[in-house]
């Protein structure tokens, strides 16, 4: 392989472990070789250098729940009117560099053959973000807290038919959100913990006893917390008490500004260790596309000025990608932005087991995320080494 070294030379970094100013990053093809003050670097002539004024450097972005972008429906593959190759080129140029396409529940004949058209499509080249696994959202929750799903859809714990999708994923199944209070709940945590599938409990309204049973067993990540579960209350215990304040328990949050008030994100981020809040887009097709009718999987949705709902007026998922939504974790959460980037880079990356990314350190992936100060308009967008992005 011929060798190509890049010099990134940026206004400041943040790795996200800590903020340099007047920074570098310097690749050898898909590796980063070494991270810190430009003054450590001297410019070689075979090192190709791409030089930003009034910009910032972040690891890649990590999307680990996103049901769609660019016209794709990570649920309905053969019907969309876009491939995964937009959906992932799109998330290219928001920073994004790993996305898991993320699967809501259908009919099991239509939600196997998804899986398997799916998984067969991940194994091809994307020319953008990299698609790192598979998320199934259902079909094992709670119907009085199922959101924009279909109710038909919706079953009871079934560890056959769980088998069943862990096959027609391909091996690529990396997380599956249940409902704790349902029969089986904890047997379906030990399986998937078994197939090193992470339980995420969600679209819930267990109790604590039933969410500690849950954990207790090896369930230890919460589907977008506050949505899809009983709000807070100051003697009724349930899932969103515990998943808020127990520390065995990484919680998703929606980062776009109108699933979740913003005092609800103040409370997250006083409550929650830094390390165990994970920003996700909930992203549906309709992300980047105009006004107008689509879908999540058997559902129709409308979207209009940014805002997706069901016929039912009920939120479905949302059009606000990362980029945009990681700095309401500093303006609402009150975050340090070392700790905002991290929740949409690190995090999400250690909370999946990709441990060779998320982070600016020698020897991991040349994945890499530049914006423009104050605009935070992507410039740049470097994924395993490849520029697939330059504004």
């Amino acid at each position: 392989m011929k060798r190509i070294r890049r010099l990134y030379v940026v206004d400041y970094l943040l790795t996200p472990e800590k903020r340099i100013d007047h920074a570098a990053v310097l690749c050898e093809n898909e590796r980063i070789l070494a991270v810190g003050g430009i003054s450590g670097f001297s410019r070689e002539p075979e090192v190709e250098v791409h030089e930003f004024s009034n910009a910032y450097l972040t690891p890649g972005f990590i999307d680990t729940h996103i049901h769609g972008a660019g016209g794709f429906d990570c649920s309905s593959v053969r019907q969309s009117p876009r491939r995964l190759e937009d959906m992932s080129r799109l998330l290219a140029e928001r920073g994004v560099t790993t996305f898991v396409p993320t699967v809501v529940a259908d009919r099991p004949e239509v939600m196997l053959e998804n899986l398997r058209e799916l998984s067969e499509l991940m194994e091809q080249p994307l020319g953008g973000a990299i698609a790192a696994g598979i998320n199934l959202e259902g079909p094992f929750i709670n119907p009085l807290k199922r959101g924009a799903q279909e109710a038909s859809a919706i079953l009871p714990i079934d560890l056959g038919y769980a088998r069943e999708l862990l096959a027609a994923g391909g091996g690529k199944v990396k997380l599956m959100t249940f409902a704790p209070e349902l029969e089986g709940a904890v047997d379906l945590v030990e399986f998937l913990v078994e197939s090193e599938v992470k339980p995420s409990m969600g679209h819930s309204v267990a109790d604590d006893i039933e969410t500690l049973r849950a954990i207790d067993a090896g369930a230890s990540h919460c589907t977008h917390l506050f949505n899809g579960m009983p709000p807070m209350h100051q003697r009724d215990m349930s899932l969103s008490n515990i998943a808020l304040t127990d520390n065995r328990v990484t919680v998703e949050m929606i980062i776009d500004g109108r699933h979740v008030h913003p005092r609800m994100v103040d409370l997250a981020c006083r409550c929650k260790p830094a390390n165990q809040i994970v920003g996700i887009s909930d992203c549906t097709m309709a992300a980047g596309m105009p006004n107008g009718e689509y879908r999540i999987g058997p559902s129709s949705i409308r979207v209009e000025n940014g805002f997706s709902q069901t016929a039912q007026r009920t939120l479905a998922g949302t059009t606000t990608m990362l980029d945009s939504g990681w700095h309401s974790l500093m303006s609402c959460g009150h975050l340090p932005e070392i700790q905002a980037a991290a929740a949409v880079t690190r995090n999400p990356a250690e909370s999946l087991g990709l441990f060779d990314r998320g982070t600016l350190l020698p020897n991991k992936r040349a994945d890499l995320a530049i914006f423009e100060c104050h605009t935070n308009r992507p410039l740049m967008t470097v994924r395993n080494g490849e520029i697939v992005y330059q504004a």
